[in-house]
């Protein structure tokens, strides 16, 4: 076998050439390197799927502040972003199963932090909105 190749950094740099480090490997007979590399890779997709779902997280609670802080500038385009954010939610936690609701609930607060600061940057102004409850990230109707 040669030498032992770095899965964590490969993988955190490229998905693609990682699957192509793990065919050489596997074509070269080394399957338990193989084996290594394919863990790091599924780690890292996996680690790229929970930004992916943090990042809609926040975007959706953003726009229900915005929506509950400023009820005189609701419009059809937040009302859609709310919806959209919740699709692409609800698509990430189809395509991988692991990032239940119960992933969502325990970065619930970090990410509400992290919208409430997004959107008073946004209002340029603070809210008053110290909490969001699941009933209305995700299945309040918002309609302008």
């Amino acid at each position: 076998m040669g030498k032992t190749m770095n899965w964590q950094e490969r993988s955190a740099t490229s998905h693609y050439q990682t699957a192509l480090a793990i065919q050489h490997e596997l074509q070269a007979g080394h399957v338990d390197e193989a084996n290594i590399g394919m863990q790091e890779l599924i780690d890292a997709l996996a680690r790229s799927e929970r930004r992916a779902l943090r990042s809609q997280l926040i975007r959706l609670m953003v726009h229900v502040i915005k929506w509950l802080s400023q009820p005189e500038h609701r419009s059809r385009s937040w009302a859609a972003t709310i919806r959209s954010a919740r699709a692409e939610i609800k698509d990430i936690q189809e395509e991988t199963p692991s990032l239940t609701d119960e992933v969502v609930k325990r970065m619930w607060d970090t990410c509400f932090e992290l919208a409430k600061e997004q959107a008073e940057g946004e209002m340029n102004q603070e809210t008053a909105v110290a909490g969001l409850s699941w009933e209305e990230v995700f299945d309040a109707k918002y309609r302008a």
